[in-house]
């Protein structure tokens, strides 16, 4: 069953609100999942298969843990300058976040929380790097909507998130019921592989401090445990 312009229009209204509510993000994440359940009940569904497979193959259980080196990379960012690791660990803590893409609503919804504690996260010394697989068009729409004051860098092909085993292909049932948006446009490729939705905190030495990896990308690590992260992150020197 695909979306009808109605419940499209419903799950909108429904990102609006979860978006402005009361709450901490797993709170407004699960609000958002319900109204999914609600409105585009065969998606909801079609993910929980997804996911499970994913969990079945392993998807993401060997990225990088704490205590081990984070690889290094270096990415270009919404403007087409290169961005690397090392460089950013040298000045203290870094956030490096994986989005499956601008038009996420899940991944909207987990850059508003962060950008909303930016100024605690620049308190304890902490950077921050969101990474899609999108092409630089939509790697700087993603930065201009939601007002992200912090680099958004093109990992295209998900050359860098395959090297950590957080890129996973989406499936023909996935395609199908999404098929109303353009990822090929977006990627730059028609290959339906999207990250899973990741957060890493690494410390000066370049070591992981914290990480949250869930295949099911309606769950993200939620601020009070990042900002935690960043501030023992801060403390190791």
């Amino acid at each position: 069953m695909s979306l009808s312009p109605a419940n499209a229009e419903r799950l909108r209204q429904a990102f609006q609100d979860c978006r402005n509510m009361e709450g901490t993000l797993g709170e407004r994440l699960q609000a958002y999942a319900a109204a999914g359940r609600d409105f585009f009940p065969a998606y909801s569904e079609a993910v929980d298969r997804l996911v499970a497979r994913v969990h079945e193959n392993g998807g993401g259980e060997n990225a990088p843990r704490p205590g081990e080196p984070m690889p290094p990379f270096m990415l270009p960012d919404e403007t087409g300058q290169l961005v690397n690791l090392p460089s950013l660990i040298g000045k203290g803590p870094v956030i490096v976040m994986f989005y499956r893409g601008h038009w996420c609503p899940y991944c909207r919804l987990n850059v508003n929380a962060v950008i909303q504690a930016k100024d605690e996260i620049t308190a304890l010394g902490g950077q921050i790097v969101a990474i899609i697989p999108e092409t630089q068009k939509y790697a700087e729409r993603f930065k201009s909507d939601s007002g992200a004051p912090f680099p958004v860098l093109t990992d295209l092909d998900n050359g860098y998130a395959l090297s950590l085993n957080l890129a996973i292909w989406l499936g023909a049932e996935i395609q199908h019921l999404l098929s109303y948006l353009d990822l090929s446009d977006f990627h730059g490729n028609d290959g339906w592989m999207l990250p899973i939705p990741a957060t890493f905190v690494i410390g000066r030495d370049g070591l992981v401090k914290a990480r949250f990896v869930d295949p099911d990308f309606r769950k993200r690590m939620e601020i009070d445990d990042l900002l935690a992260a960043v501030r023992r992150a801060g403390e190791d020197r």
